[in-house]
């Protein structure tokens, strides 16, 4: 698997039991919906690409969750090196530089720091087209 795709299964594959813990909001409402969609949605094929868009998954709460459960300060609003460690995701260099192979970086690898800015506002970007909700404090 791809690391962009570690991390989008780190986020979107836990949605479910993060909104149903954290998105209490939501929840009476899409608690016996989602339960009743999600067998619909796995059952069809062509139902993916058009339920997507419309079920959004709030990032934050998963996240920080993820980062409480690690007892470290980490950043992951502002650090790609975070956001990989608070996921269990190899956050080394050769797994960015990897990473940034993935996602079409065209800078020099050797730089991460500018590669690591790259780097979070493409995931973040790419989070949020495909159905992430982001704080608003976060541009993409």
């Amino acid at each position: 698997m791809s690391i962009f795709g570690k991390i989008m299964s780190g986020i979107f594959g836990s949605s479910a039991s993060a909104s149903t813990a954290s998105g209490a909001p939501s929840a009476p409402t899409g608690g016996s919906s989602g339960a009743a969609a999600a067998p619909s949605a796995s059952h069809s094929s062509t139902a993916p690409s058009s339920a997507a868009p419309a079920k959004t998954v709030d990032v934050a709460p998963i996240l920080d969750k993820a980062v409480a459960a690690k007892h470290e300060k980490l950043e992951w609003r502002t650090s790609i090196v975070d956001l990989m460690k608070a996921l269990d995701i190899d956050s080394s260099l050769a797994a960015r530089k990897e990473l940034a192979k993935e996602l079409g970086y065209t800078g020099n690898t050797n730089d991460s720091a500018s590669m690591n800015v790259w780097l979070h506002k493409q995931v973040m970007a790419k989070l949020a087209a495909n159905g992430g909700k982001l704080p608003p404090e976060i541009k993409h």
